[in-house]
């Protein structure tokens, strides 16, 4: 998911009505939807400050994200 999101895709999120994020849905660059993005996966990639967001804006990968993620050969 992170090749994902350092290709230009993001996360959309929702929160409850207690103000916690209850929802994620995760967007490739071209506007489709990754099946494989749950709420374990989101909150461990937000732990280890992996992706973030700014302004209430949907979550990207962090500085440290690209940093981490490995290269690997774009399958379009």
């Amino acid at each position: 998911m992170l090749h994902v999101l350092a290709q230009g895709g993001f996360i959309r999120h929702r929160h409850d009505e207690r103000g916690r994020i209850a929802d994620v849905l995760c967007f490739t660059r071209d506007g489709h939807v990754l099946s494989d993005c749950t709420l374990g996966i989101f909150r461990k990639l937000r732990r280890k400050r992996l992706i973030e967001s700014r302004e209430s804006s949907p979550y990207r990968i962090s500085e440290l994200g690209r940093r981490s993620v490995r290269s690997q050969p774009d399958n379009r």
